[in-house]
């Protein structure tokens, strides 16, 4: 029955620093589980505005802080394990379709608050790649890693 509901669309963003490290978040409902920034688009909205409204939601990053440098030209699947699939937008979606955006943040750390009006993150770090993919739950990580072969970023850390 999961593989027959529709996927629902979002979009992932892949904030980076000038040490090339990229921005993690523990997500709120979890002790382990890191990620990066990632939301849905809402009717009417174009994937872009969704990423740079995502960004700020999450994290509290405006848009003046940061710099696109790319943008993904597929959009990236995700199924949700079937243990969780109904815990996630009300069971009506077997997961997400994303357009993923690479950003370089010009900001300083003090331009980052998770404590916002929708908070997704418990904590937060600049990672280096390894690490990250490394504290990502496990049914993301392969599309994490295409993500960020497909931005160029196999730097070796």
């Amino acid at each position: 029955m999961i593989n027959t509901l529709p996927y629902r669309l979002g979009v992932g963003l892949v904030i980076i620093n000038d040490q090339k490290k990229i921005f993690t978040g523990r997500r709120l409902d979890s002790t382990k589980a890191w990620q990066m920034p990632q939301g849905g688009i809402d009717d009417n909205e174009i994937p872009l505005e969704a990423a740079y409204r995502e960004m700020f939601e999450e994290t509290g990053i405006e848009k003046c802080k940061v710099a696109l440098l790319k943008q993904s030209k597929i959009w990236y699947r995700y199924d949700l394990p079937k243990e969780i699939q109904g815990k996630f937008w009300g069971g009506k979606f077997r997961g997400q379709s994303q357009k993923w955006f690479l950003f370089r943040f010009n900001g300083s750390d003090k331009d980052i608050n998770i404590h916002t009006k929708y908070q997704e993150f418990s904590d937060w770090m600049w990672s280096k790649k390894t690490d990250m993919l490394n504290t990502i739950v496990p049914f993301k990580k392969s599309l994490y890693q295409s993500v960020l072969k497909d931005f160029d970023l196999d730097f070796k850390n």
